[in-house]
């Protein structure tokens, strides 16, 4: 097992009207950016402690940290680096990060924060994978996935993959992990999926919140 993986953790700015939207009309703005903050500290809290060498909490918008996300980082510390996720669509901001990922780490995770189930364990035994497959996914309920995984590889098959992977994806579609699992066919590459898990994105989703999360 090769211990040395980076988990970056792609998230927008828990904010009224900008996260959880689609969990409004149940929660109401204010109540969805809350949700959308405890979410995210869980997030950042399992990828720290999975022993990853690195975490990164990888956000949009752009620009300094909002004021939201104090208490977060002050309760990671140093440990946790914070950068960017750049212009472009979401395929472009996840190609990006993974790219750069893969400049300082041999493995490199990239996880959402919509799957509470998704824990540190859940992460290692996602970068164990790593050791034999090219990728890995934790695919998720709804037909999409919570966390992929590449690792290096020769450049030019680096780029074909990266290319592959994020380019003309129909996002935020039940067809994501199919059309994924078909372009990971079309260039040989060799991957591994866990179990699926459910993402927190619609209203009928907030049954499978964590039982100890205040309602």
């Amino acid at each position: 097992m090769n211990a040395s993986f980076l988990v970056i953790v792609l998230a927008k700015a828990p904010l009224p009207g900008l996260a959880k939207t689609r969990l409004i009309p149940e929660l109401g703005a204010q109540g969805a950016a809350e949700l959308a903050h405890r979410l995210l500290d869980h997030a950042v809290r399992q990828a720290l402690a999975s022993q990853a060498a690195e975490v990164q909490l990888c956000l949009t918008p752009d620009g300094p940290p909002h004021p939201a996300l104090q208490p977060i980082l002050q309760a990671a510390g140093p440990s946790l680096l914070v950068g960017e996720q750049g212009p472009g669509d979401l395929g472009d901001r996840m190609r990006r990060a993974l790219r750069l990922g893969l400049e300082r780490q041999p493995r490199v995770l990239l996880m959402g924060t919509d799957a509470p189930d998704l824990d540190a364990e859940w992460i290692r035994l996602a970068a164990n994978a790593l050791d034999e497959h090219d990728a890995v996914f934790v695919p998720a309920f709804d037909g999409g996935y919570a966390l992929i995984g590449l690792r290096q590889m020769p450049r030019q098959l680096m780029e074909t993959a990266l290319d592959t992977l994020f380019s003309e994806m129909s996002w935020s579609t039940p067809s994501v992990m199919y059309q994924t699992r078909r372009r990971l066919q079309s260039i040989g590459l060799r991957w591994f999926e866990t179990q699926p898990v459910n993402d927190i994105d619609e209203p009928d989703d907030l049954v499978h919140l964590p039982a100890q999360w205040p309602r």
